[in-house]
C-alpha cells in the first residue's frame, strides 16, 4: 500500500515540483517500463537475496535518465525496486543504495568492506588522492593532519577573510535583474582564494573557475577517454591548470606564517614530525578548493531560491540578521542565527549539493540481506533519501521548522539527513561551510530584498553537481 501511495504522490509532484518544463522525452525516460532482472551468483546456502534491478538501454544503460532527471530518476527506482537495486550507467554496473537503513550499512562500514575507490572511477583522474578518495588508515592519517587547518582558532581567522570578501561582493550587486548562481560562483571563488590562500586570484580567476567546472563535469562523462572537445579531455586539461597553479605557489607558502588554509596544510605536523609532501598539498588544495566553493555556491543559491519563493521566511530571517548587527559577525554570533540555520538545513535537504556518493566493495558482502559481490560499484543516494515520505512528511514542501528543537525531523533516523556525508568520511569542512553560507546570506539579507515571479519554478541541471539551468534570475532591490 505504501508503494502505491508514494507512486501516486510522485506522479502528481514530478511535473510540478522537480522537473518544471518537462518534455515528452523526459516523461518517457521517467515512466518507461524497465525489464526487471537480478544480480545472480548468490552463494548457495548463504540465505541472501539477489539484488533486483535492470540494465537499461544497451551500451548507455541508465546514464541519460540519471543525468537528465536526477532526483526523479532516483525516486522512480526506489518506488520500483526498493532501497537496494542494480543498474548499468556510465559504463559500469552499480548497486544503488537509498533510505536510512541501507545507507547506514554502507556509511558505518563496520567490516571495512566499502572502499572509497568507487570515487576513483568517476573523479580519480581529476582529483587525485584528495581526502575523499583515500581509505582506512591512510585516510585517517591525512585527516588528522588536515584537521589542524580546521580548528576553531583557525576558523576564527578564516572568518575575517570570508566576511570581508562577502561584504564587498554583495554590496557591489546592483538593483535589478541578477543571475544569482554565476554571481555567487564568482564570489565564493574569491572567498576561497582569500581564505585558502590569503590572496586574490587576480587575472587567473577565470581560468581557475573554468578548470574547476571542467574537472567536476568530467566525472559524469559518457565517453570516458580524452576525445578532443569532450568532457573527459576538458577535465584532464583543467586538472593540469590547477596543478600548475598550486605547485608553483608551494615554496612561498612553506616559508610564510600566514593564517590561510594553504599555509596550514604546508605547516601541519603530527607528533612524530610527519608532514604533507608537496604532492599531498597540491592534491588536497585542488580538492578542498573545489569542494568549498562548489558546495557553498549550490547551498546559498538554493536558500536564495526558497527565500524568494517564501517571502515570509525571507522577512523572518532578515529580522534575525538585522538584530545580530551589520557584521562582520564572529562565530558565536553566526551560530546564534538559528532561524537562518533552519533555512540552510532545509535547503540542503531539498537540494543535496552532492547528490550521490560512490563506494566499491573490496570483498563479498550484503546490504539488507541482498548479496553484493566483491569489486561492485555502490552508489549512495542522499538526495533521494532526503525526499522519502517515510522519513520526511510532505517531503517536497519547504518547511524549515522540520529542524526546530521541537520537531527534530532530521533525527528520525541517523542517516535521514546527510548532505555532508557520514561515518569516517563525513565532510571535514562542514562547520566552516555552514559559517560561510551564514555569512553570505547575512550580508545578502541585510543589504537586499529579492523575488522571483510567482509562477517561476527552478529546474536543476544534474549533469554534474546540481545547478539552476537558467542561472536563477532574481529581481534584486536595496
Amino acid at each position: 500500500m505504501r508503494w502505491r501511495y508514494w507512486t501516486k504522490q510522485r506522479r502528481q509532484a514530478v511535473t510540478t515540483t522537480h522537473v518544471p518544463g518537462a518534455t515528452r522525452f523526459d516523461e518517457w525516460l521517467l515512466n518507461k517500463s524497465w525489464r526487471s532482472s537480478e544480480l545472480t551468483n548468490v552463494p548457495n546456502g548463504s540465505g541472501l537475496k539477489a539484488v533486483p534491478g535492470d540494465g537499461g538501454i544497451p551500451l548507455v544503460g541508465h546514464s541519460l535518465e540519471a543525468l537528465r532527471l536526477g532526483l526523479d530518476f532516483g525516486l522512480k527506482r526506489y518506488e520500483t525496486y526498493g532501497p537496494v537495486s542494480w543498474m548499468n550507467a556510465f559504463g559500469v554496473r552499480m548497486v544503488m543504495v537509498t533510505g536510512g537503513d541501507a545507507t547506514q550499512v554502507v556509511m558505518t562500514n563496520k567490516d571495512k568492506v566499502f572502499s572509497q575507490k568507487g570515487w576513483e572511477y568517476f573523479i580519480g583522474p581529476f582529483f587525485r588522492r584528495g581526502l575523499m578518495l583515500l581509505d582506512f588508515d591512510e585516510h585517517m592519517f591525512h585527516r588528522r593532519l588536515m584537521q589542524q587547518a580546521f580548528t576553531r582558532q583557525r576558523l576564527t581567522g578564516y572568518l575575517g577573510h570570508v566576511a570581508s570578501a562577502a561584504a564587498g561582493g554583495v554590496k557591489s550587486w546592483q538593483p535589478g535583474k541578477l543571475l544569482m548562481y554565476p554571481a555567487l560562483k564568482q564570489l565564493t571563488l574569491d572567498i576561497a582564494g582569500s581564505v585558502f590562500m590569503a590572496a586574490a586570484l587576480g587575472k587567473e580567476k577565470d581560468a581557475l573557475n573554468k578548470a574547476f567546472v571542467d574537472t567536476v563535469r568530467a566525472g559524469t562523462s559518457l565517453i570516458r577517454f580524452p576525445v578532443p572537445g569532450g568532457r573527459w579531455n576538458a577535465g584532464l586539461r583543467g586538472r593540469q591548470v590547477l596543478e600548475d597553479f598550486f605547485r608553483r605557489t608551494i615554496p612561498a607558502k612553506r616559508a610564510s606564517d600566514s593564517d590561510d588554509l594553504f599555509a596550514g596544510l604546508c605547516h601541519a605536523r603530527t607528533d612524530d614530525g610527519s608532514a604533507f609532501s608537496d604532492d599531498d598539498v597540491v592534491n588536497h588544495m585542488i580538492f578542498l578548493m573545489m569542494a568549498a566553493h562548489d558546495t557553498t555556491t549550490i547551498t546559498t543559491t538554493t536558500a536564495t531560491y526558497y527565500l524568494a519563493k517564501h517571502p515570509e521566511w525571507q522577512d523572518r530571517v532578515r529580522e534575525e540578521c538585522v538584530k545580530a548587527g551589520p557584521g562582520p559577525l564572529d562565530i558565536d554570533a553566526l551560530e546564534g542565527l538559528t532561524n537562518l540555520e533552519m533555512v540552510i538545513k532545509e535547503s540542503l535537504r531539498l537540494v543535496a549539493p552532492v547528490p550521490s556518493l560512490a563506494r566499491r566493495t573490496v570483498r563479498d558482502t550484503e546490504i539488507l540481506g541482498h548479496y553484493v559481490p566483491a569489486n561492485t560499484m555502490v552508489s549512495l543516494t542522499p538526495w533521494v533519501t532526503q525526499m522519502l515520505p517515510e522519513l520526511w512528511p510532505n517531503p517536497a514542501r519547504f518547511d524549515p521548522e522540520r529542524f526546530s528543537s521541537e520537531r527534530k525531523e532530521d533525527k528520525v533516523h541517523r542517516y535521514a539527513w546527510l548532505p555532508f556525508g557520514g561515518g569516517a568520511h563525513k565532510c571535514i569542512g562542514l562547520h566552516f561551510g555552514m559559517l560561510e553560507v551564514k555569512t553570505l546570506l547575512h550580508q545578502l539579507l541585510t543589504h537586499h530584498q529579492w523575488s522571483v515571479p510567482e509562477d517561476y519554478e527552478v529546474r536543476w541541471d544534474t549533469t554534474a553537481l546540481p545547478a539552476p539551468s537558467d542561472g536563477l534570475p532574481i529581481a534584486l532591490k536595496r
